[in-house]
């Protein structure tokens, strides 16, 4: 019988020359929350970061990590002397700082807001938003009256929403969760945040071993199912071996339902950049049903590895935001940065009309190529890969070149939509986009700190924030969406 039970919930006997220490508790009052899901607290004349705690608690803290020249401290909550009004039972048991460490483990990732009430977990949203856009963004706090909106179907518990999971793989082949800045993952079967499609494909017996992650897509609007094998360094570099766990794994999955696909992503060729995908069964994608009362529904293509909103209705929840901020009107000319697999492109295209265009930048292979399928119904949007920086440049040096061969046919940039990756969008594509001279930038972001330094930037460039929405789209996190509209005085 496989031995299922994670390794590091089991303590080891302490070495006799060398016994376990003890950990390092003391007792804090928190106070405000900060970005990346920490309460800042003072310990022995040093700020302290505690996870899984509420401002204004006293908490028993354990330390689990100095920070750089031991200026500041991290540490987790494992007792709460005083608790606020607005913590509850948490939603997960592994992922519960309480529990967890009385069983002599961390906590996983995941949900640092679990044992928040969610109406108070907004509030904390918009106060971290907030402060983030001031400090770092240099905004003016008298502007920045935030409120986080969350999706009625979450109802008062926020669960059942995810429909992206990616796991680690334990030695023995089980699908496990992180934990926070850890070595030691944790071994789950159930994962309570994600939509219920994910529990009924039974993967938490099958042996993946031999893989590094498995990225599990479950959509709750669309068909399909979609599992990616990220293996082993070591696995990889050898051809007779990955091939030979190619097939313990295609043996693994065969008993799934005909609706799931299971591909393999491994690096290739010199220096990992390039990726390249097996199919184990089925295909190497996902079909997406957008639904907006407003503006259609749509039917999308996405790539196992492709960015797309991870909550079940985090895609409309963007479209309706994009779409209205953005007030695209016929034979207009829009940029959308960063376009993914063309969820916004498809919706601002049909808004220009055929006198319009809209022209969609990706830098990633697969995704670009989900775009160009997704965009074939709306002839005036052109998707364009590559570097978005360059592809900017390209248009800035010949701007009467056709769209294909790097320019701007003639056309005035009237709106740019972005979506930047995580760490945003940096100097040089702002000051791109400043040359451009659009009426208006849309800016969605997933990450306040990005946003607030890019911001800054554009705020140096003369755009200023006129509005900004933001969206609780992953309930019991730490994370929040944001849909900003900046324009030129």
């Amino acid at each position: 019988m496989t031995n299922t039970m994670n390794p590091a919930a089991q303590p080891e006997p302490a070495d006799a020359q060398n016994p376990a220490q003890e950990p390092v508790q003391f007792t804090v009052e928190v106070g405000p929350m900060a970005h990346g899901g920490h309460c800042v607290a003072q310990h022995d004349d040093r700020a302290v970061f505690v996870r899984h705690a509420i401002p204004g608690e006293i908490v028993v803290a354990q330390l689990t990590e100095t920070g750089p020249s031991e200026r500041f401290l991290l540490a987790d909550t494992v007792e709460v002397i005083r608790a606020s009004e607005f913590r509850r039972s948490h939603q997960w048991k592994i992922a519960d700082s309480l529990r967890a460490h009385s069983f002599g483990r961390e906590p996983v990732s995941g949900a640092e807001y679990g044992h928040i009430v969610l109406e108070y977990q907004r509030r904390l949203k918009a106060n971290v938003f907030r402060d983030t856009m001031v400090r770092v963004g240099k905004q003016n706090v008298d502007d920045m009256e935030i409120s986080v909106e969350g999706v009625e179907a979450d109802g008062a518990h926020g669960l059942d929403w995810r429909t992206r999971n990616t796991f680690v793989v334990s030695p023995v082949g089980r699908l496990c969760m992180p934990v926070h800045r850890g070595l030691n993952p944790v071994v789950v079967r159930n994962v309570p945040l994600a939509v219920p499609q994910l529990d009924a494909l039974g993967l938490w017996g099958l042996d993946f071993s031999g893989a590094a992650r498995i990225e599990v897509t479950t959509p709750a609007h669309g068909r399909d199912a979609l599992i990616n094998i990220i293996p082993r360094s070591n696995v990889v570099n050898s051809k007779e071996t990955l091939a030979t766990h190619v097939e313990n794994w295609r043996e693994a999955v065969s008993g799934l339902p005909q609706h799931v696909s299971v591909v393999v992503s491994a690096p290739a060729g010199k220096g990992g950049r390039k990726i390249k995908v097996t199919q184990v069964r089925g295909q190497s994608w996902v079909a997406e049903d957008v639904a907006s009362e407003l503006f259609g529904t749509r039917s999308f293509r996405v790539s196992g590895h492709g960015r797309w909103p991870a909550h079940r209705d985090g895609p409309v929840t963007l479209v309706d935001a994009v779409m209205q901020a953005a007030d695209a009107q016929p034979g207009q000319t829009v940029a959308d940065l960063y376009a993914g697999s063309g969820l916004f492109s498809r919706y601002l295209a049909e808004a220009v009309g055929a006198d319009g265009a809209v022209l969609a930048v990706e830098d990633g292979v697969a995704t670009s190529q989900d775009a160009s399928i997704n965009l074939r119904e709306v002839p005036q949007a052109t998707v364009l890969h590559g570097n978005i920086n360059r592809v900017m440049n390209s248009w800035h040096r010949k701007p009467e070149a056709d769209f294909t061969a790097g320019g701007l046919n003639d056309r005035q940039v009237d709106t740019v939509v972005m979506s930047p990756h995580r760490k945003g969008a940096g100097k040089a594509v702002l000051g791109r986009i400043d040359q451009l001279t659009p009426e208006k930038i849309i800016y969605v972001s997933s990450d306040p700190a990005s946003l607030a330094r890019d911001t800054r930037r554009l705020n140096y460039h003369g755009w200023v924030l006129d509005s900004v929405e933001v969206y609780d789209l992953a309930p019991d996190t730490q994370h929040m969406e944001s849909v900003c509209v900046f324009t030129k005085p």
